[in-house]
């Protein structure tokens, strides 16, 4: 046989010119976002998926998901980037395959149920900017919330794809809550809604593989539209839960090209192209050609998001969250929390709270954004109750939730507890019981005046009704009012080699003589930390400014949130850093001088964004109310008045980042 004649028999057999399956396997890829959602903290750049776009578009994917989730909020907060333009952008290269997004339900991409007018304006521009399927769900499972995103996806001529959140009570399906019953039911009033297909969405990868195939197969048996499996490797048991899924019958399953695959994110795509090769769920799909786009991924694109991947295990497999049943974003947000909390030896307790916090709140599902909710309340839970109070520092969303703001939770919530989530509550301290968006006031007006000539288009104004301290923030730099932070602009290659350079010197102690380290002054009581990045490795330096310019007086590595331009410090050697954040807070600003009075400090519990303040220099204020809303992991937390008096100084403005223990504002 001739050489040529064995490369036309090896493009048949492993190529795209196969014969066609029978029951040929659909294959939905989610590389583009929950793969680099789940692997690097949503920080993947349009200009990275460019070069494997058209490509992709070859293969003959169901539909590759490019948007939706976080992707949103990640991409105007710490990229720089307009959401909309990147529909725009991939759909000149996707020309055949169609594009989908995760949306949250009225929750839309954000982090709180929006008023209806915003939330149809978000669906018919989507369209009108190149989505075609919308996978639509809600945390809680409550499809009053899909009422009013549903009628314009269909009206639009797009694919809704209704959504199950997966989630359980026990280790096993069953149990009183969450059973098969509870699942076949919740597929049915999809079906009833017009769903042309149904997702079950394991966000924690604790489907096992024969409930899955107990699942699907039921699902299958009960319901009309395709079923699509989505769930995530956590675990490491979901290249096994698909396989019992397929066998099933299920019609469409998630998967992530290899670079982007495994650990939190998905299992890979080619070893079910093989595994399938020949048989009647053939995907039909070249594996060459999938190799060509890995080897792109891997050569041109990763590299410049290595220093975000958690490279400090040696498995990619958390079989923790079988036990804890934490999502691996969920996870990696509370690390970060606790560590710029100085609270990171808090951990085992907060795992420990979790469970109770969960079941106290309506044994909610963990999945944004509750897995949020739950997980920030938690934390304040651990770190500010006392013996003799739970629940001290409540989140504005766990009021919400108390509130029926985000729907009907699968349990009564804790009767205790929401009562005291709902002491002194804006809305009312009675719960309510109809369609939450129902008494939402509509917003898109409001936004209208608050933005002004701001918003150009109706894009703009979404971005801003959706995000408004943010989303202005991105606009005034968008239209060149303000500058964009080094810290948004994205790395290229030549900058990740000459930081991998820089690495190795440092490594080597080539960077400085190690003896002069020595001759610096004694720290003192002035010491201000500041963070120094150099590629994967993150180092807190100590800076003194007495005198002058800056002394470096120790260096220590620490565990590594992003990546920023390097610093000529070397390290001192220790142990592996801990898991890259999910969602890194930006650098504290420098706080105003202090006021030259006494008074009583309201000072920042914890690292994050001033949203508002509800008092301003020489409004009276008495003991217990909320001065200053402060967001931390997405969650607002209400500031309350250590005493009464009168606001003397208000030290930073909305939008501003602060540090644990910052001065926010002066009582006195």
């Amino acid at each position: 046989m001739s050489e040529h004649t064995q490369v036309e028999m090896t493009e048949m057999k492993y190529g795209k010119d196969r014969p066609k399956a029978k029951h040929e396997l659909k294959i939905e890829d989610i590389s583009l976002r929950d793969g680099h959602q789940s692997l690097f903290a949503t920080r993947g750049r349009t200009e990275d998926m460019i070069p494997v776009a058209e490509k992709m578009d070859e293969i003959g994917f169901w539909a590759v998901e490019v948007w939706g989730g976080a992707t949103f909020d990640a991409m105007h907060r710490f990229l720089g980037e307009d959401p909309w333009e990147r529909l725009r952008t991939l759909k000149r290269y996707f020309k055949k395959t169609p594009f989908s997004m995760l949306l949250r339900g009225q929750n839309l991409v954000g982090y709180r149920n929006y008023a209806d007018d915003v939330a149809k304006l978000f669906v018919k521009k989507t369209v009108d900017n190149g989505l075609e399927v919308f996978r639509t769900f809600d945390a809680l499972n409550d499809y009053r919330n899909f009422e009013t995103v549903v009628p314009v996806i269909k009206e639009c001529g797009a694919h809704f794809q209704g959504c199950i959140c997966y989630t359980l009570t026990e280790p096993r399906i069953g149990g009183d809550v969450y059973n098969l019953e509870y699942y076949i039911q919740k597929a049915k009033d999809l079906e009833d809604m017009g769903a042309d297909s149904i997702c079950v969405k394991d966000m924690a990868g604790l489907l096992a593989p024969y409930d899955a195939y107990k699942l699907i197969k039921a699902l299958k048996d009960n319901v009309k539209p395709l079923i699509h499996l989505h769930s995530h490797f956590t675990s490491g048991m979901s290249p096994m839960t698909h396989f019992k899924a397929i066998e099933a019958g299920v019609d469409i399953i998630d998967t992530c090209l290899t670079p982007y695959a495994y650990r939190t994110s998905h299992a890979a795509l080619e070893p079910f192209v093989m595994s399938l090769l020949g048989t009647n769920r053939d995907t039909g799909f070249d594996i060459n050609a999938l190799a060509d786009i890995n080897e792109i991924l891997e050569r041109e694109v990763m590299p410049k998001y290595k220093h975000l991947l958690d490279d400090t295990k040696v498995s990619g497999i958390d079989i923790n969250v079988l036990l804890h049943q934490t999502p691996g974003g969920m996870l990696s947000n509370l690390v970060n929390q606790l560590r710029d909390m100085d609270a990171l030896d808090k951990m085992d307790e907060v795992l420990k709270e979790l469970p109770r916090v969960r079941k106290e709140l309506g044994q909610i599902p963990l999945v944004t954004p509750t897995s949020q909710i739950v997980g920030i309340q938690t934390v304040n839970n651990v770190l500010f109750d006392t013996p003799e109070e739970r629940y001290k520092m409540v989140t504005a969303q766990v009021k919400d939730l108390c509130y029926g703001l985000y729907g009907k939770t699968s349990v009564p919530i804790d009767p205790e507890v929401q009562k005291k989530a709902l002491k002194g509550y804006e809305r009312g301290e009675e719960p309510i019981t109809c369609r939450p968006a129902e008494v939402l006031e509509p917003e898109l007006e409001n936004a209208k005046k608050e933005i002004g000539d701001l918003a150009v288009d109706d894009e703009d104004l979404i971005l801003y009704a959706l995000f408004p301290v943010t989303g202005k923030k991105y606009l005034l730099q968008k239209y060149g009012k303000e500058q964009v932070p080094e810290s948004l602009k994205p790395i290229t290659m030549e900058e990740v080699e000459k930081q991998k350079r820089l690495v190795e010197k440092a490594r080597k102690g080539e960077l400085f003589e190690k003896d002069k380290l020595k001759e610096g002054p004694e720290k003192s009581e002035y010491t201000r930390t500041f963070n120094v990045f150099v590629e994967g490795d993150y180092f807190e330096v100590g800076v003194d400014e007495v005198g002058g310019a800056p002394v470096i007086t120790y260096a220590a590595p620490v565990a590594a949130p992003v990546a920023a331009a390097p610093a000529p410090v070397a390290p001192v050697p220790q142990a592996a850093p801990a898991p890259a954040p999910a969602a890194p807070a930006p650098e504290a600003k420098k706080a105003p001088a202090p006021v030259e009075s006494a008074g009583t400090p309201v000072t920042a519990p914890m690292p994050g964004m001033v949203i508002k303040y509800e008092k301003n220099v020489g409004d009276s204020v008495n003991e217990g109310e909320t001065v200053v809303v402060i967001e931390a992991m997405k969650m607002e937390n209400a500031l309350p008045a250590p005493t009464s008096g009168v606001i003397k100084a208000v030290n930073y403005k909305s939008g501003d980042s602060v540090a644990k223990g910052e001065v926010l504002a002066v009582i006195e």
